[in-house]
């Protein structure tokens, strides 16, 4: 008798997380992960962003200075990974939630200062897509020049919408 056994195809090749792990594993992205369009939607709801609400969290860019003056997220805290330990204590309120972000999603920047600001005691996510993603959306930005605005890549944002209705 022959075997009728078929190799199953490489997104089946290790079959998928029952729904309870998957449950698990999803709500744990998601308390570790912010979206850039959800801070973006939330920064611009407070006060800074025009709107009257505090968002409860604070942005932090860990790059350089050189990468901050290139451009940075507007009302973000400017803290490099390296100064972390030294600094966060005299600009961040440890019960106000941290997001972080680097250059984007090549990078990992921001999961260190991320793990850097955990260690210290803070609440911490990590924004997905870093200054790359908050730029190629089109939102606003802040140089050394002042601010600036790019056309959203409609690879990454729709065009003819308010938001990508996730």
């Amino acid at each position: 008798m022959k075997s009728s056994a078929v190799t199953p195809n490489p997104v089946l090749r290790v079959a998928p997380a029952s729904p309870a792990e998957a449950v698990a594993h999803f709500a744990a992205s998601l308390a570790f992960h912010a979206d850039v369009s959800d801070v973006a939607a939330a920064l611009a709801a407070d006060g800074d962003g025009g709107g009257a609400r505090d968002p409860g969290f604070v942005v932090v860019d860990s790059r350089s200075t050189e990468s901050w003056d290139q451009g940075h997220v507007p009302g973000a805290i400017h803290l490099p990974t390296a100064l972390i330990p030294e600094q966060a204590g005299q600009l961040l309120d440890r019960a106000v939630s941290v997001v972080t972000y680097c250059w984007g999603p090549g990078c990992n920047g921001a999961t260190r200062a991320a793990l850097a600001l955990a260690e210290l005691g803070y609440q911490v996510k990590e924004m997905l897509g870093g200054f790359e993603y908050w730029v190629r959306e089109g939102f606003e930005f802040e140089t050394w020049e002042g601010r600036e605005r790019r056309t959203a890549d409609p690879l990454t944002a729709p065009a003819d919408a308010a938001d990508c209705g996730c």
